[in-house]
């Protein structure tokens, strides 16, 4: 039988202020249960039942049958919430299932795994996942007896001056065999000031009954952050984001300045490619070498291939091939593929369009649901005009074309290879190929006219 996990998720989080469940409340732009659920299936767990509690209807649409849950009406303790699951543990007779929480998300697939093998290797009834920290105030403290093995946990409230002083806490983490479990939590009970059952109830009851129960103490004390407020939040933030930004410069990436930089998790880099201040890298991103990313720009979802250069830039569900050159300050929206060695100007704007190799578009621009061929020159201030006020209409313009500033294009229109529009145009029908289009009004000059009318301010 494969092990299994239980998370426990049934939280409200009254100090997050949060019109959501609190292990949605985001670190590095992820859920915090989404982090719990990744450390658990990296570590080999496929079989996850996640309780919820308030607003259990938003955990569970977020989840979309990612997971079994389990429904915790009221909050009566840990002990009380894996209960409401028994029936998931049940099944699991025979392994070993653990328990996490999904407001903890540094803790990793590592120590997860390490914890098991420890767990496994020494016949544990069950391991306790600990860490040892500098300031260990309102933690469950880890008490050891002469032998090492695990002799109680107390809490900060009822530990005596000297167990205070021991550092090592309590994750909230466990690793219990399965049959275990189940026989502890048909002796728990709720005796207590707070009317709760409590987990750790279960653990105290097998020392108590002579069971094997250890604590297992993980490398970094990471794995014991939670948040309760958006304060601790914030320190969740910056401690991830520090953890990641280190990941990808191990990896070869180069970041000069990390201020303002921000990797998302999922996001792939490859070495040599160097990452400004002020830059934001989400989603499923990837970057491939020898990029220079930033500085302030801002990427979701997007699949950059080499030696492309992005400076200022905003880009989403975008593609940019290799050796473009885009900004400052261009918005590449959803559906764009930018094309080898193109360039983008100050001020453009892209979306859902492709633009072919070689092309140049140039500043104050806007393209828009069209299609660009290669080696086009599109000059200042144009405009595909996509939009009738009702449909969206296509543009497309064949290789090697010239198109004049301030050249306003009314889709549906399409122009052929090396076709060419005079500056100021307002192109309404197809151009053919190797045709110069010139859509404007004759000049007509009416001399004497400023004079007569005075028109301007110091003329009065």
């Amino acid at each position: 039988m494969d092990n299994c996990s239980l998370i426990l998720a049934g939280g409200q989080g009254k100090r997050m202020k949060s019109s959501k469940p609190k292990a949605l409340c985001e670190v590095m732009f992820k859920p915090m249960i989404d982090w719990t659920i990744d450390a658990a299936k990296g570590a080999g767990i496929k079989d996850i039942c996640v309780v919820t509690g308030h607003l259990h209807e938003m955990l569970e649409e977020h989840l979309a049958g990612r997971t079994e849950t389990a429904f915790q009406s009221e909050r009566l303790g840990t002990g009380h919430a894996v209960m409401q699951a028994t029936d998931f543990i049940a099944r699991h007779a025979g392994a070993n299932v653990l328990i996490l929480n999904g407001d903890c998300p540094l803790m990793d697939s590592r120590t997860i795994k390490d914890a098991l093998d420890y767990h496994i290797k020494n016949s544990n009834d069950v391991t306790v996942v600990s860490a040892k920290v500098e300031n260990p105030f309102g933690y469950g403290r880890i008490i050891r007896d002469a032998g090492g093995f695990l002799s109680k946990i107390v809490e900060e409230k009822d530990a005596s001056a000297s167990e205070k002083d021991c550092n090592e806490v309590n994750s909230g983490a466990y690793w219990f065999k399965v049959d275990v479990l189940l026989d502890s939590l048909t002796k728990i009970n709720n005796n207590n000031k707070q009317k709760e059952y409590y987990l750790t109830d279960c653990i105290e009851n097998s020392i108590k009954e002579g069971l094997r129960a250890a604590a297992f103490t993980a490398s970094t004390a990471d794995v014991v952050l939670g948040a309760n407020d958006r304060i601790q939040l914030l320190y969740l933030n910056d401690k991830l984001r520090m953890k990641l930004l280190e990941k990808q410069m191990l990896a070869g990436v180069d970041i000069p300045c990390s201020e303002g930089v921000i990797i998302g998790p999922d996001v792939k880099i490859a070495p040599d490619t160097r990452i400004m201040p002020g830059t934001v890298i989400l989603g499923k991103t990837t970057i491939k070498k020898d990029c220079v990313i930033g500085p302030n720009s801002y990427l979701v979802n997007c699949s950059v291939e080499e030696r492309v250069v992005l400076d200022n830039v905003k880009a989403d569900d975008s593609v940019i091939k290799a050796d473009a050159n885009l900004g400052p300050f261009v918005h590449l929206r959803p559906n764009t593929v930018i094309g080898k060695s193109v360039h983008c100007g100050n001020f453009v704007e892209v979306k859902n369009s492709t633009i072919g190799e070689g092309t140049k578009v140039s500043h104050l621009t806007y393209v828009g649901d069209s299609d660009l061929g290669k080696n086009i020159n599109m000059g200042c201030g144009c405009v595909t005009v996509n939009y009738d006020g009702k449909n969206k209409h296509r543009t497309k313009i064949g290789d090697n074309s010239f198109i004049g500033c301030n050249t306003n294009l009314i889709s549906p229109v399409n122009l052929g290879e090396y076709s060419y529009t005079a500056a100021g145009s307002t192109i309404t029908k197809d151009v053919p190929a190797y045709t110069l289009s010139i859509a404007r009004s004759r000049q007509e000059n009416k001399e004497g006219w400023v004079k007569k009318n005075k028109p301007l301010k110091n003329m009065d």
